[in-house]
């Protein structure tokens, strides 16, 4: 891949990543009110904000980066996105890691590896 490829491919991860929490964020802070008044608090919410903004940059650079690589290089790269919001849930919301889990980020981690840079 070229450089501009993986900086597209970085700043669409670190977007999509944000924007994952954000919305995870938000909705957390808004479920401690039922009805109506869950919904006002989720739209006042600065992290529903951040994470729909961190959506509308990581479509451009989604799109960038697919302009530079071939479909299938970037479905499989882009599949980064599950290992990044899996440790960002652990270390944010402590969410469980379990076996199955980290089994599954390891393979995603090869299959990325294999995919992205190897020989097409």
């Amino acid at each position: 891949m070229s450089a501009h490829a993986v900086a597209f491919w970085l700043l669409n991860l670190v977007c999509d990543t944000v924007g994952q929490l954000s919305l995870k964020a938000a909705s957390d802070a808004a479920d401690a009110e039922s009805g109506w008044a869950h919904w006002q608090r989720l739209a006042r919410s600065p992290y529903l904000w951040l994470g729909i903004g961190a959506f509308v940059f990581e479509y451009v650079f989604w799109v960038s980066f697919l302009s530079l690589v071939p479909l299938a290089m970037g479905l499989f790269v882009g599949s980064a996105n599950v290992v990044c919001v899996t440790i960002g849930a652990r270390v944010l919301f402590d969410e469980r890691i379990t076996a199955g889990r980290a089994s599954g980020i390891g393979l995603i981690c090869v299959g990325i590896a294999l995919v992205g840079w190897g020989k097409m």
